[in-house]
């Protein structure tokens, strides 16, 4: 079965796409009910063992650091806030 070419807008949509502070992020993750490891496998960080057994993501960690140089690129938090239902002014749905 072939699907319909895709119909683009004939105009492009402008998304705000600011890079979130750490603080920002964290409250996304934890409005979405998830814990840093979770958020990294979400977004394709990888994962390493901790010191006591669990996973966690050390770049996940830093991007939530107050002090780490490192932020999260505007696009990529705009994407994590479409998978996590918490885009303000936009909403994933499946095509049918």
């Amino acid at each position: 079965m072939t699907q319909a070419p895709l119909s683009l807008p004939s105009t492009p949509i402008a998304v705000d796409m600011p890079s979130p502070t750490g603080d920002t992020l964290k409250a996304a993750r934890l409005a979405a009910g998830l814990n840093q490891a979770q958020a990294a496998e979400l977004l394709g960080y990888s994962l390493q063992t901790g010191s006591r057994g669990g996973l966690q993501s050390r770049t996940w960690q830093a991007l939530e650091s107050p002090t780490d140089t490192r932020c999260m690129q505007g696009p990529v938090f705009a994407m994590f806030l479409l998978l996590t239902g918490q885009h303000p002014d936009y909403a994933l749905t499946p095509r049918t």
